[in-house]
């Protein structure tokens, strides 16, 4: 007799739960699960259509919102990884055309980082892209639903904002 193996988007976080555990545990592991399982598709969509990373796409993002470029320590600090992930990337996409690196007036020793008009043009249609993954994701829910998780989601998000100023207020004390 042969036994059935789960769906593998049913092996993920939220299976750790059961109905013992407190609901804002499941909900939290449920958020987490739906996070991973978009976050899947979007890395497989851009390995295979674009052969790039997500890291990748993340950094480019960063350079998109600031035309100006970023110092290596500010997209370190906006991607929250360490300045070697950074430069291990930059050097990727600087030898591929899409980014450049140029001086900073005044200080010899660094630089900025800016997207090339060339890789303006392959972030325009890989976030292009990333939208209609995004879209596509929601899209079994009906408008007013995500509406309303939006809405629910903010007011989590604002709390958790108040909790750690908290936080952070009580350890300074």
């Amino acid at each position: 007799m042969s036994t059935t193996r789960p769906e593998p988007a049913v092996l993920d976080l939220e299976a750790r739960a059961h109905s013992e555990h407190a609901r804002e545990l499941r909900l939290w592991l449920r958020l987490l699960a739906c996070s991973q399982l978009i976050e899947k598709r979007v890395r497989a969509g851009l390995r295979e259509q674009f052969d790039t990373t997500l890291p990748r796409f993340d950094l480019m993002a960063q350079l998109e919102r600031h035309p100006e470029g970023l110092k290596m320590k500010e997209l370190s600090h906006r991607l929250m990884v360490t300045g070697g992930n950074v430069t291990g990337i930059t050097d990727q996409l600087v030898a591929e055309g899409l980014v450049e690196r140029v001086g900073v007036d005044g200080d010899r020793r660094a630089f900025r980082v800016r997207l090339t008009p060339q890789g303006q043009a392959a972030f325009a249609a890989m976030a292009e892209q990333h939208e209609q993954w995004i879209v596509e994701a929601f899209a079994d829910l009906p408008a007013r639903d995500v509406d309303q998780l939006h809405r629910l989601l903010g007011r989590l998000k604002q709390s958790q904002i108040e909790i750690n100023r908290r936080l952070q207020t009580d350890e300074l004390e």
